[in-house]
This record gives C-alpha cells, sequence and structure tokens, in this order.
C-alpha cells in the first residue's frame, strides 16, 4: 500500500498572530511553525500501516522552501519521502488540484489529510482532492483499518459515530481519534539524521484555477474588563447581572 500523507504548514497556536500592509497579509515575523496537529493525528497512523503492514509513506506539502523544516520533521518521524510542490498555498481548490495531480502521477491508494488546517480552516482540501480523483472520501474520520483493498473507517456525526465501509483508493480527513495524542511521535536524534538522507523532491506546480483570495484579515475583540465579586456578596452579583450584563 502506498500512502501520501498531505502536511500543513502553520503557525504554532502559542504563536503572536499580527498582519502587514493594512492587514492584506500575514506576519511571519518570529513566529514558530508547526505540523499542523490534524495531519500529525494523519500521519501518525500512516506509520502504524507502514510498521504493521509494510506500507509505504511519502508526505506532501504545497508551498514555498520556507516550509522544508517542517518536512523535514515529518521525515524524521519516519516517512520514507517528502514531496514540495513549488507555489504559495493560497487557495484550497488550487492546493487541491496541486496534490490530486501528485496522486495520479504516484498511484497512490491512500490519501491522509488533516479534516482542516487550524490556520485558515477551510475544511475543503481533503474533499476536493477526492472529487478531483473521483475516489472514496470519509472526513471527521477517527479510526481507519485497510485490508487489501477494503477499508472501515470510523466517522464522527452529529450525535455520534458512524461506520462505513469502502475500498481503496480513499481520501481521509482525519482528525484527533485517529490516533490518541499519547500515540503521537516526537522525532529522536536517530530520526533526525536519517531524514537528512531521506530524498525531498521539489516540483513545479501545474497551471491550476485560482477561486478565492485573502482580501483582508482582522483579530478578534480584545476581551472586555472583568469584575471580581465577593463570593459572599450574592446580592451584588445579582445586581450585576440583572442591571449590567443584563443576562437575567
Amino acid at each position: 500500500m502506498k500512502i501520501l500523507v498531505c502536511i500543513s504548514h502553520v503557525p504554532d497556536t502559542t504563536s503572536k498572530i499580527n498582519f502587514t500592509e493594512g492587514d492584506t497579509k500575514f506576519d511571519t515575523n518570529g513566529v514558530q511553525f508547526v505540523i499542523n496537529p490534524n495531519d500529525e493525528f494523519g500521519l501518525t497512523r500512516a506509520m502504524w500501516f507502514k510498521e504493521k503492514q509494510g506500507a509505504t509513506v511519502e508526505v506532501i506539502n504545497v508551498g514555498g522552501p520556507e516550509t522544508e523544516p517542517t518536512l523535514r520533521k515529518a521525515l524524521a518521524i519516519g516517512a520514507d519521502g517528502a514531496i514540495r510542490v513549488n507555489t504559495a498555498a493560497t487557495d484550497g481548490f488550487a492546493v487541491a488540484q496541486q496534490i490530486a495531480k501528485v496522486v495520479q502521477d504516484g498511484g497512490y491508494d491512500l490519501v491522509i489529510a488533516g479534516r482542516e488546517s487550524i490556520d485558515y480552516n477551510g475544511g475543503m482540501v481533503p474533499g476536493m482532492i477526492a472529487g478531483i480523483l473521483k475516489a472514496n472520501f470519509v472526513t471527521n474520520c477517527i479510526s481507519l483499518e485497510v485490508d487489501g483493498t477494503n477499508a472501515t473507517a470510523i466517522r464522527e456525526i452529529d450525535g455520534g459515530k458512524e461506520t462505513v465501509s469502502t475500498s481503496l483508493p480513499l481520501v481521509i480527513g482525519g482528525q484527533k481519534g485517529l490516533v490518541q495524542e499519547s500515540d503521537l511521535r516526537i522525532p529522536n536524534m536517530r530520526g533526525i539524521m536519517m531524514a537528512r538522507q531521506k530524498p525531498l523532491n521539489v516540483v513545479e506546480p501545474m497551471d491550476a484555477n485560482m477561486e478565492t483570495a485573502s482580501v483582508k484579515f482582522e483579530k478578534p475583540a480584545p476581551k472586555g474588563a472583568i469584575k471580581l465579586i465577593d463570593p459572599d456578596n450574592i446580592d451584588e452579583l445579582i445586581n450585576l447581572l440583572h442591571n449590567e450584563a443584563k443576562v437575567i
């Protein structure tokens, strides 16, 4: 089985976010970038298939040279090779087209993507890849087993879980539950050294349709001031909730 894991290069959630050029550009200065958490769950599951079933695992990112340290981390975790499509990831549909072309050329059986990235939270790329490839698709995936060309997946739905049976080729949008946080892997020194020897192939992008563009960014409103009420002063609390907050 040949697996391709999609890796998004996203800001760490602890990073302080700023914008430049009239709030039209994201300011990368001082920002630490990491593997998108949903993608990391998928990569860890792919490593399980590699170790238990002898699968080949490669990772892909659509982006510039600045994303290569993130791909190298994926290689250090255990992926066999990496591919970087040399174009900025500014539009979900264009990204899906680039990845779908690589999948078609590479003959992959299973594509594992995160259900969404934590920067733009578009949640569109995995489904678009499946649509372009005319492959089966399961999103919000929290469990995946593969037996030959047959797959069984569990996905979250409103109010519960759904178990589905399907077949390869398959695209999934994974999330926490595909593996547990305790299963995530930290690259060790041996893995880091081996990653330097593994192939990281840069491919030029195909012509792709750009359907969207970010016009402007805006930060959430700052948190308002708070008032602390003595726990014994119930009357004042009720008065403020009624007359100031107007919630009762």
